[in-house]
C-alpha cells in the first residue's frame, strides 16, 4: 500500500495551492520543499543584514477568485493593500503618467500628455474588460485533449461560451483579432502619445523575451489584465510581503491535513512500466504515492527527475522544443533613507514605477536580448517594499526592489561572472540616477539575482518566471506540450502544477487550481 495518496514536489503558490485542496478533498498528502522555507518564487528574503525583499514578485496583478474563496485565506493571514496610485510611469523632466484605480483619475493625468488619449481612456479599459472575460473563461478549465476530443471534454468547455452569449460572436472576434496582436497594432487603435504607448507596452512584455513589435504581445498584455475589471496596470500588494501569501496557504494546507516537510530534495520520481510509483529523496529515502504532482517546470521534472531514457522519444522532443529564455533580472538595494524622485510626493512612494519612455525604447532593449547581449537601456520596474512593509528595513532606512529587462541567461560572446554582474547592476544604478538623482549615494548593499541565480536557486530552467515562454505556440492545449496539457504527463499518475501549465505565469494559484480538479475527477 503507497505511504501517501499524493506527493506534491515544491512549496511554490501553485504546489501548496494544488496541496490545499487536495487536502481538502480528503486526500493524504506530502508537500516536499528543497529549500528551509515554503513559497518558492513568492519568497521572501533576508538579502543583507536587517534588510529584507521579495526575491522575485513585490506585487500581485490577481490572484485566481476560485483560490481565495475556497481556501478562505482572509482567516489564514492573508491580507491585501492597495496603493494610492498604481503605477507611475518616470519622465526625466518630472511630468509623470499615474495610472489609478479610478479610470477618469488616470485620464486626467493621460490629459498632460495628449487630449485625445484621455478621450479614448474610458472607452479602451472597458473594452480591456470585456476581451480579458474570454480568458478568465479559458483560465477555469483545463484545456483539451486533440484532436481526439471526447463528449466529456466538449461538455466540460461549455463554460466558455458564456462571454460569447454575454458579448456576442463580436466579442469572440475581437479577441481572437487582438491576442494574436503586437503591441503597436493594439496602441494604434488606441492612442497617439509615445509615453503612454510605451508605458502600456510594458503589460505585454512583461517577464517575457520578446518585445512590443514581437507577435501576441497582446496576449499577454491580457494576460496581466485578467479579474482586474478593467483596471490597468491592476496592482496590490501582500500585507508582509509576497511570502505571506506562501504562508497563508501553507496554513490552508495545515488545516485541511497535509504534511509539509522543508530541507527535503526530491532526486528523482520512480516509474515502472509507464506508471508513477513515487519519489526518491536525496537521502536516498523512497517515498511511494498512487499520484505525484510536481510543481517544477516540465523540463526539470520530466528530463532531469524522471530521466530521458523513461520518456517515449516523442514526449522527449516536445519538452526539449519548450522555449524558456529567461532575461527578467532582479535587483535589491539596501538605502539609507527614502529616495526623492522630482515630481513625487512622499506620501505617493507607494506606487510601483516604471522606466519606459516609448515602445520603442522597449523594442531596442529588446534587441539586445534577441542576439544575446545584456541590454544597456534596459526597461526597470521599481518600488519600495519597505513602505508597505516597514520590517523590511531598518527604521529610517528603506528597501527599493527592481526588475529589469532585458538580462538573458543564455549571452553569445561572455559567460556569466561576478565581474558582468558587477556590470549589470553598475548600470541599473546608472539608470536610476537619471530618475533618481544620488541614488547610489543612498546605498548601503545591494543583491542581484541574474535568470542563471534563479535557475539555481529555484531549479527554474534558464531562469524563466513562467516555467515557459509565454508566446501564442506555448498556449492553452499546447502548454506546456500537446501531450501534457491536461496537467496529466504521459507517464501515468504524474501531474504538473507549475506556472509552465496552462494558464502559465505569476503568483495567481490558477495552475494550482486546475490542476487539483483535474487529479480530483480522474
Amino acid at each position: 500500500m503507497p505511504d501517501y495518496d499524493i506527493i506534491v514536489i515544491g512549496a511554490g503558490i501553485n504546489s501548496l495551492t494544488t496541496a490545499a485542496f487536495l487536502g481538502q478533498a480528503g486526500k493524504k498528502v506530502l508537500v516536499l520543499e528543497a529549500r528551509h522555507q515554503v513559497g518558492g518564487m513568492a519568497s521572501t528574503v533576508e538579502f543583507t543584514p536587517g534588510f529584507k525583499c521579495n526575491i522575485i514578485y513585490d506585487h500581485n496583478q490577481w490572484i485566481d477568485p476560485r483560490l481565495l474563496k475556497k481556501l478562505n485565506l482572509e482567516q489564514h493571514s492573508l491580507e491585501l493593500k492597495h496603493p494610492s496610485i498604481l503605477r507611475t510611469t518616470l519622465n526625466q523632466k518630472g511630468d509623470h503618467l499615474r495610472f489609478y484605480r479610478d479610470p477618469v483619475q488616470t485620464a486626467q493625468s493621460i490629459s498632460h500628455h495628449s487630449g485625445k488619449d484621455a478621450e479614448n481612456w474610458i472607452s479602451f479599459t472597458e473594452q480591456i474588460s470585456k476581451l480579458t472575460q474570454f480568458l478568465e473563461a479559458i483560465y477555469a478549465v483545463t484545456p483539451p485533449s486533440l484532436p481526439n476530443i471526447g463528449l466529456e471534454e466538449a461538455l466540460s468547455l461549455r463554460s466558455l461560451t458564456k462571454p460569447i452569449f454575454k458579448q456576442g460572436s463580436r466579442g469572440l472576434v475581437n479577441f481572437m483579432r487582438v491576442a494574436p496582436m503586437m503591441m503597436p497594432e493594439l496602441m494604434d487603435e488606441w492612442f497617439e502619445s509615445e509615453f503612454l504607448r510605451g508605458t502600456l507596452a510594458t503589460a505585454g512584455i512583461q517577464r517575457i523575451t520578446q518585445g512590443p513589435f514581437s507577435a501576441a504581445t497582446g496576449l499577454n498584455f491580457l494576460h496581466q489584465h485578467v479579474h482586474c475589471k478593467g483596471v490597468i496596470h491592476n496592482a496590490h500588494f501582500i500585507k508582509g510581503g509576497t511570502g505571506q501569501l506562501a504562508n497563508s496557504l501553507q496554513k490552508a494546507a495545515l488545516v485541511a491535513g497535509v504534511e509539509i516537510r522543508l530541507n527535503t530534495e526530491v532526486s528523482a520520481i520512480t516509474t515502472d512500466n509507464g506508471f508513477c510509483k513515487g519519489i526518491i529523496t536525496n537521502e536516498g529515502k523512497s517515498i511511494t504515492a498512487d499520484k505525484v504532482v510536481s510543481g517544477l517546470d516540465p523540463h526539470s521534472t520530466c528530463l532531469k527527475l524522471v530521466g530521458a531514457k523513461n520518456l517515449s522519444p516523442v514526449f522527449r522532443t516536445q519538452l526539449n522544443n519548450i522555449k524558456f529564455r529567461g532575461s527578467t533580472a532582479r535587483i535589491h538595494f539596501a538605502l539609507k533613507e527614502l529616495p526623492s524622485i522630482k515630481g513625487i510626493q512622499s506620501d505617493n512612494m507607494d506606487s510601483i514605477f516604471a522606466i519606459a519612455p516609448s515602445m520603442e525604447y522597449l523594442e531596442r532593449a529588446y534587441d539586445c536580448a534577441k542576439y544575446g547581449r545584456i541590454s544597456k537601456n534596459p526597461y526597470i520596474e521599481f518600488s519600495i517594499p519597505s513602505i508597505q512593509n516597514p520590517e523590511f528595513a531598518p527604521e529610517g532606512k528603506q528597501v527599493l526592489s527592481a526588475s529589469v529587462q532585458y538580462v538573458p541567461y543564455q549571452l553569445r560572446d561572455p559567460v556569466w561572472n561576478d565581474e558582468l554582474k558587477k556590470n549589470v547592476g553598475e548600470n541599473v544604478i546608472t539608470m536610476l540616477e537619471k530618475y533618481i538623482p544620488g541614488f547610489s549615494n543612498l546605498i548601503e548593499d545591494s543583491a542581484l539575482f541574474t535568470p542563471v541565480d534563479l535557475e539555481v536557486i529555484f531549479g527554474m530552467t534558464e531562469g524563466n518566471l513562467n516555467h515557459g515562454e509565454m508566446t501564442l505556440d506555448q498556449f492553452f492545449f499546447m502548454r506546456p506540450s500537446i501531450s501534457a496539457a491536461q496537467y496529466q504527463t504521459p507517464i501515468k499518475n504524474l501531474f504538473l502544477c507549475g506556472p509552465g501549465t496552462h494558464p502559465s505565469g505569476g503568483l495567481h494559484g490558477a495552475s494550482g487550481v486546475n490542476a487539483a480538479v483535474e487529479i480530483l475527477q480522474g
